[in-house]
């Protein structure tokens, strides 16, 4: 399940469903519009299985947050460009199945990808 933070503007959510994903918006499809806090979205992601949560809150990119039930990615860049991010981050040959993604906090910069894992003690980097 692809599952998008409220913070994502309608006009990229229709970006991505064009692209033939189907992603669930937080506040309108799931959940409910006042879930902004932490605890609660990370609740919800725990009763999911493989989920990936995509969000813009840079608050998201803590490594204690990394667990094995779900992704979290949080796009960083123009927000005008996030449905691309999120196109280009789910086609990538390390990050194409929910099974790679899943145990990690990733960051999407635009000259790079960095993550934690759930057994790294260090932060991972990629150039994209």
């Amino acid at each position: 399940m692809i599952l998008l933070d409220h913070n994502i503007p309608k006009g990229q959510v229709e970006s991505l469903r064009r692209a033939r994903l189907r992603p669930q918006q937080i506040g309108r499809e799931v959940g409910r519009p006042e879930w902004q806090d932490l605890e609660e979205i990370l609740r919800y992601l725990h009763r999911l299985k493989a989920a990936t949560f995509i969000t813009r809150d840079e608050g998201f990119f803590l490594r204690r947050l990394c667990h094995s039930n779900y992704c979290i990615v949080i796009v960083g860049g123009p927000v005008a460009e996030t449905a691309g991010y999120i196109r280009r981050f789910l086609r990538h040959t390390a990050f194409r199945t929910k099974r790679q993604r899943s145990g990690k906090v990733v960051r999407l910069l635009p000259t790079r990808i960095v993550w934690w894992g759930i057994r790294a003690k260090l932060q991972q980097r990629l150039l994209w």
